[in-house]
């Protein structure tokens, strides 16, 4: 029986790759790599490569209660998680383009101070 009930996972304010895991009642390792792997449809997973160390990987995991749970009980259509991925990657790709404007911001910034 799992560990989380479905209103349990609704209220988290974060869904953890544990917390999945064990809500799935898979291994929180399982939840990652198939997350990496685009193989598992409940939320996405970011590499931030800036942040690598030599064969260590570094990946940010964002869960979404109501996939998870719609993926839990077979709800959770390709075609809609298709249309909620491009949607995610979009917004994806304006934060990185935010993110990469703030640092050359913050970059002009410490220039003047010096």
């Amino acid at each position: 029986m799992s560990k989380y009930t479905d209103e349990d996972i609704r209220n988290k304010s974060k869904i953890t790759c544990q917390i999945a895991g064990d809500y799935l009642g898979i291994s929180a390792n399982a939840v990652s790599i198939g997350m990496r792997n685009n193989l598992l449809p409940i939320g996405f997973a970011i590499h931030n490569e800036e942040n690598d160390r030599g064969f260590s990987e570094s990946w940010s995991y964002y869960i979404v209660a109501e996939r998870l749970i719609a993926y839990k009980y077979g709800k959770i259509s390709e075609v809609r998680v298709q249309n909620i991925e491009n949607n995610l990657e979009t917004i994806i790709k304006e934060f990185e383009s935010m993110k990469n404007e703030l640092l050359f911001i913050l970059s002009e910034n410490a220039e003047q101070e010096n």
